[in-house]
Formats: structure tokens, C-alpha cells, sequence
């Protein structure tokens, strides 16, 4: 289990990305979306966001996502891309992996990320956070 402390010193050094996130959240609560602080995810969660493709992202301590709750389950990148056959996963677990990225990167995260391929089966981000999401654990590129 993580200190508190290094939480908060997480929350603190990615700030910046939480800002964006809590501005998107604002703009889509004018059109419908609707806060909750989620203990599981680490995160605050703006659900019936209304714009995308459907699905969440995160920002920082931010998910912003289309659907009611993050119980869902959605395939993982490699399952889409054709190269394995992975059970669905739960979306939140997935979405958390991405928020203990966020803490450890902090203002960092999205231009490494952007560099190591965007939201794309190569991004050793994204399939990280698969592989959290199945296994609970290994939820930093190259951590198993």
C-alpha cells in the first residue's frame, strides 16, 4: 500500500493534468455530465460526459467518462488489435492505472505518453494499464 503522503505529493505534482481535467469536467457538466468523488479509482469521475467516442480518459485525478459508472467492461488494446485474445476488462481498473501514472509523472505524463504512441496498442501506457486491469498489478509500462 502507498503512504498517504506520497499520495498527496502525487495529487500535488500532477496537478496541472487534474486542472485540464477538472476544466473538461466543468464543460460537460454544463451539458449533462455529473461529478462523484470515487474512492476505487483515485480519482473524481464526471460520468454521462457528453462527448467522444464513449469510453473515459484521465487527467491526472480527472476520468472523464460517457457511461453511467466504470463497472463496465471493454476490450484491451491488444484484444482490439487482433493480437491476442484477452478476457474484457473492467474499465475503472483501467482508468486507475492511468491515475497512479499520472502521480508518478505528473506534468510529464502526457507528452511522454503522446510520445510513446498516443492512444494506440503500442503505447506501453495503454497496455500497462490492460495488464492492470486483468491482473491488479503491473500498472507501470514494463512492471509485471
Amino acid at each position: 500500500m502507498v503512504p498517504m503522503w506520497l499520495r498527496i505529493l502525487g495529487g500535488v505534482w500532477t496537478s496541472p493534468n487534474t486542472v485540464v481535467g477538472l476544466i473538461g469536467g466543468a464543460l460537460g457538466s454544463i451539458a449533462g455530465a455529473r461529478p462523484y468523488w470515487s474512492h476505487r479509482e483515485c480519482a473524481l469521475v464526471f460520468r454521462r460526459w457528453p462527448w467522444g467516442p464513449g469510453g473515459a480518459i484521465t487527467f491526472g485525478m480527472v476520468i472523464l467518462h460517457t457511461g453511467d459508472d466504470l463497472d463496465g467492461l471493454c476490450l484491451t488494446y491488444e484484444h482490439r488489435a487482433g493480437r491476442c485474445l484477452h478476457p474484457r476488462v473492467r474499465l475503472g481498473d483501467h482508468e486507475r492505472a492511468h491515475v497512479f501514472q499520472y502521480l508518478v509523472l505528473g506534468p510529464l505524463f502526457l507528452p511522454v505518453y503522446l510520445l510513446c504512441g498516443g492512444v494506440s496498442v503500442r503505447n506501453p501506457f495503454e497496455r500497462a494499464a490492460d495488464h492492470y486491469a486483468m491482473h491488479g498489478r503491473g500498472w507501470w509500462p514494463g512492471s509485471r
